[in-house]
Formats: structure tokens, C-alpha cells, sequence
């Protein structure tokens, strides 16, 4: 999600599932332009855990003043998906995607699949755990949570961090909202990468949580993973654990600045491996201010593929922002869309973007389920609540993601 001006918003977002009018005007700051000098698209950088970081601040509030481009995406009227739950109780991880069921990609844009009671998210991450229920978090002080036994009916479930989490607030300026979680479940735990940051900059910060159980209250601090600084040409928000097939851990990251980053993490720790070089794998021009954000990977049939976001979060209904994906034979890139157009000149194949009354979809993560691939993101109602959507993510004939 953009990190530009979370203020007094965001400090909202604990009640945001029972106050509907959440969404308000807020003012914006000016995030800088990447410096010139960061046109590689591999360097080392210092991952000394003992520096500071920094990134632009996430809003919920539906206001953004930066000006990106879009595309027109198909509409539809369709009416709200349904899916039904699977009834294995199997946990899941960040590996490669099951094979889905055989569908054809839809004429348009499908609504989001039915979900009810708490339903206000905004960054969601949802993992099914191994009793067979799903837990699912979002940016909100603390960290929220949420629970739900059949992905459709969610429940709020309290703060990762009820206590707070005061190691972040070097970065946050002692605010408690902590944005973008990624959960996984690995090795018999749950895992929560999570961002910390001060609005209009990138001094920021990842950091790594366990829990056995993932309830509130049962994490733990497991360090700071990266960080960004003024000096620096990229940001380190918006994290995505990927496991490979050969047990290799991978951290992707990034939001504007100089795009998407990715560095190779030690499986013991979840920590970056030493002298652990970052790629850049996804950027945009400046044109469009860099607007490249919240990556999530997934693998199929060998390749690669790298989800993000473009263009503008957190304007409500007047949002842009919109889910695009590549692909690669190697984890490092260079990952290209359909067209092939590499990613790290911009490129990018739209599976998701605003239609009917779905306004900026975006924030993708992938959930590999026992019944197939689920695309989650959040969207904007059109009075400007950001809620959660699901949909069924299908591959067609050439190996492209599709929703439906």
C-alpha cells in the first residue's frame, strides 16, 4: 500500500469494522523522487540489523494526492461470487500454487466473492492454519486479526501486539499503526513479516513474528529482518515471504522509490543471509512516480510469478490502484509481462482493477488452498471503506493468472 500520509487516519483502524464512515479526507505529503543512481538491478546493501530504515506511511483514510496512470479495466454486473470452503483440514505454506480447477477467464471483471461479518481490511494476508481455519491479518494499530472456519464469515480477533510493539517506534514516531503483514505458516509455526515507518519518507523497517497458534498475544519479536533510510534508494515496506521448492527462503519488498526488492533469507532465522545481495526485480518511471508496491510470489509449473500493485492507494472510491503480474524462469527475474516488457522497465499484465462499484483492488497475496488458488486483496466501497475481497484465481492455456 502507498505509505504516504497515515496521521490521525489510521489511528482509526481498530474500529474501523464497526464504523462504516471510516474513510475521510486527510492531508497528503510529497514522497521523493528514487535517486538517480539506482539503476541496477542487483547491489549489495548493508543488512546490518543494528542501522535504521525508512519508507513512505500507509493511509486507510481514502485520500491520496499523487497523480498515477491507469488503464481501463472491463466492468461487470454481475452478482457477488460464491465459494465454497474445502473440508480438508491442511495447513499452508509459500510454495508452489495446486494445480486449479479447468475454467475459462470471464468476459469482465467478476465481483468479489461473498464474505460477511468483519469484513473491514486494508493490506489483508490470510493463511489456513492446520486445524482447518483461516486467520487472517491487515494493517491496524498493532497489527489486526481476524478468524474465520469457512473463508466467508470473518470474525474480529484482537491485536498481534496487544501490548504494542516498541521496538518499532524508532520508525513510526511512537504511532502503533504497523502496516502490511504477510503471514505463512512454516516449520510448525506461523510467521508475520510486517512493516514499520513514518509517513513521507522511507525510513523504515521489516520485522519478524512467531506465534504456534497465530492468536493475539502469542507472537513474538523475532528481530528486524531490513531497513531503509533517506539515504537509500528503496524502502522497506511491504514484505512477502516466498519458499521455494528446494527450501531456499526469499524476501520480496518494496514501494516506490526504486520498486521491488528481493534478498535471499536463512531458513533457521528469517533472517537475511550474510552479505545477502538485494535484486531489484519491478520498477516504474517517474512519470508515474514509481508507483510499484505490495509484491507477492507465487510459483507454477516452474516459473515465477511476481504480483504487485500499481498506481494509487487509499483515495477511497477515487483509488487507482490495480493488481498486475509477470512472470520468470528464475526467482532473481527478469521477470516480463505478456507482452514481454520486463518489469523492471515498467512492465506488468493486469489480472485485477477497478469495475462497477470496486474501486482500487490491490494489495495482492495468494492463498494456495486445498481447492485451488484465491486472489486477496482489499478495495474500496463507493463511500470509501476499504473492505475484503476474494476471489478464485484461475491460469489459463499460457500458464497467465486470471480471477473469476
Amino acid at each position: 500500500m502507498r505509505r504516504k500520509h497515515l496521521g490521525a487516519a489510521l489511528a482509526t483502524l481498530a474500529a474501523a469494522a464497526a464504523t462504516p464512515a471510516l474513510v475521510a479526507a486527510a492531508q497528503t505529503d510529497e514522497v521523493p523522487e528514487p535517486p538517480a543512481d539506482t539503476t541496477g538491478t542487483s547491489v549489495e546493501i548493508d543488512l546490518d540489523l543494528d542501522d535504521t530504515a525508512s519508507c513512505p506511511a500507509p493511509d486507510q483514510d481514502g485520500n491520496d494526492d499523487e497523480d498515477t496512470t491507469t488503464t481501463t479495466s472491463p466492468t461487470t454486473t454481475s452478482p457477488p461470487t460464491t465459494m465454497s470452503p474445502p473440508d480438508v483440514a491442511e495447513p499452508t505454506t509459500t510454495t508452489s500454487a495446486p494445480p486449479g480447477p479447468a475454467v475459462e477467464p470471464p468476459a469482465s471483471y467478476p465481483q468479489p466473492g461473498v464474505v460477511d461479518g468483519d469484513t473491514f481490511a486494508h493490506d489483508p494476508t490470510m493463511v489456513r492454519r492446520p486445524d482447518g481455519t483461516y486467520l487472517l491479518a491487515f494493517t491496524a494499530p498493532d497489527i489486526g486479526i481476524k478468524t474465520s472456519t469457512d473463508r466467508v464469515t470473518f470474525s474480529d480477533a484482537g491485536t498481534v501486539f496487544p501490548d504494542g510493539a516498541p521496538w518499532t517506534s524508532e520508525y513510526t514516531g511512537g504511532d502503533r499503526n504497523l502496516w502490511a503483514p504477510d503471514l505463512s505458516y512454516q516449520d510448525g509455526r506461523h510467521l508475520l513479516y510486517y512493516s514499520a515507518s513514518s509517513f513521507g519518507q522511507n525510513r523504515s523497517a521489516i520485522f519478524l513474528a512467531t506465534s504456534p497458534t497465530g492468536e493475539s498475544g502469542t507472537w513474538a519479536h523475532e528481530g528486524l529482518v531490513v531497513e531503509s533510510d533517506t539515504g537509500d534508494g528503496f524502502n522497506a515496506i511491504d514484505p512477502n515471504l516466498f519458499v521455494d521448492d528446494d527450501g531456499r527462503w526469499w524476501l520480496s519488498f518494496g514501494s516506490f522509490w526504486s520498486g521491488i526488492q528481493l534478498v535471499e533469507l536463512d531458513p533457521a532465522t528469517g533472517l537475511p543471509l550474510p552479505d545477502a545481495p538485494l535484486h531489484r526485480i519491478a520498477t516504474r518511471p517517474s512519470s508515474v512516480s514509481g508507483a510499484v508496491e505490495a509484491p507477492y510470489l507465487v510459483k507454477r509449473d516452474g516459473r515465477y510469478h511476481l504480483f504487485v500493485a500499481f498506481d494509487a492507494c487509499c483515495r477511497g472510491a477515487a483509488s487507482t490502484y490495480r493488481v498486475m503480474v509477470g512472470r520468470a524462469d528464475d526467482i532473481t527475474g527478469p521477470y516480463v509481462d505478456r507482452d514481454g516488457i520486463p518489469m523492471i522497465d515498467g512492465g506488468g499484465t493486469e489480472v485485477l482493477a477497478s469495475h462497477g462499484a470496486v474501486h482500487g483492488p490491490g494489495h495482492p497475496a495468494v492463498l494456495s488452498d486445498v481447492d485451488g488458488d484465491l486472489l486477496v486483496y482489499h478495495y474500496y466501497t463507493d463511500s470509501g471503506l476499504a473492505q475484503l475481497g476474494i476471489n478464485a484465481l484461475g491460469w489459463d492455456d499460457d500458464g497467465w493468472p486470471f480471477v473469476y
